[in-house]
Formats: C-alpha cells, structure tokens, sequence
C-alpha cells in the first residue's frame, strides 16, 4: 500500500506572536497532527545554544528534514518555529509539497509583552526579548525576521483568537488535502 505524503505547514512569526499556542490549538482540533517544536528540538540539540548562524543554519535544516521525512511516512505535520529567515521557510517549500507558510502577524510590542507573561512550562526560553539588551541575537529586535513574501494564510494575533486561528490553519489544511486530490 502505498501511503499519500502528508500535509506541512511552517506556522512563523516573531518570538511572542502564538505560535506555541496556536499550534497547540490545531492539535487539539486534529489530533493525529505532529507538531515539530523548535524550542523542544533546540533542548535536545542544541541545549547550550549560541545562536550562531551555523548553529542556526544546522538546526533549521534538521527541522525541515525531520518534517519531510514524517511528510512522507503519511503524517501531517506542522512546523512550530519562528524560522526568522525566509531561506528555511523556502527550502521547506521546494522539498515539500503540499506545504503552506502561515503567518503570525503581531506587533513587536504585543508580542514582547506576551513573552514577558509567557509561562515557562511551554517549553520556550525566558526572557528572550531581555537577551537581546544583553547582545543576543534576537529575531525583530537585533537579528533579522524576514515576513513571508507570500504566505498562503496571515493571521493578524493581535486580533483573532486563539481557537480562531486555530479554525483558520485547519480550514487550510483542507484546502491543501482538496487540491493534492484535485
């Protein structure tokens, strides 16, 4: 028997604008979903982490291959990661198919509030935003976040909810289903 690749969707946006939680909510809709979490991945990878581009470069690409590789068993799989330059979101895009980008739009000040609040069991890093002061790099305040060119879903955090959004990914996701089979 052979198995129809599964759905990928890189959900991305500034540290702080949902994506933990959002995903978090998909999954409750779609259960059999499998959620990569950067900052899981980076607890095992990379536990003391530098945040060098290498190191980036590295663990960006084991998160691409870790969802094409699941894509292909049949599983659909949703990329949990802010992905701040748009050369992973891409390199996702051309080795997957069907892929979709979903954008988490929210203003850097809404989304450093947030993660000031953030709990720590979610898994995330504190204080990130409070690195940043200190030199570190930190995507939308002293590194880069590329926003996607042409995302095929934006969801404006600062304004929808988190089951909205959550409505809203799904909603995508059968979208794609109908137009591998069409």
């Amino acid at each position: 028997m052979i198995r129809a690749k599964g759905k990928v969707i890189w959900i991305t946006g500034l540290p702080g604008s949902g994506k933990s939680v959002i995903a978090g909510a998909l999954q409750k809709i779609r259960p059999r979903l499998v959620v990569l979490k950067m900052d899981e991945l980076r607890k095992i990878a990379t536990p003391k982490p530098s945040y060098s581009e290498t190191e980036r470069e590295i663990i960006y690409r084991s998160l691409v291959y870790t969802a094409k590789t699941l894509s292909d068993l049949g599983h659909d799989v949703a990329i949990d990661a802010t992905g701040n330059l748009r050369r992973w979101r891409e390199l996702a895009r051309s080795e997957m198919s069907p892929f979709a980008e979903v954008y988490l739009k929210c203003p850097l000040e809404i989304s450093m509030e947030r993660e000031k609040k953030r709990s720590r069991r979610r898994g995330a890093p504190a204080g990130i935003y409070a690195k940043a002061k200190k030199g570190w790099p930190v995507p939308g305040v002293s590194a880069p976040y590329e926003e996607p060119q042409n995302p095929e879903l934006v969801i404006e955090t600062d304004r929808t909810g988190i089951m909205e959004s959550a409505r809203q990914i799904d909603s995508l996701l059968r979208r794609l289903a109908k137009r591998r089979q069409g």
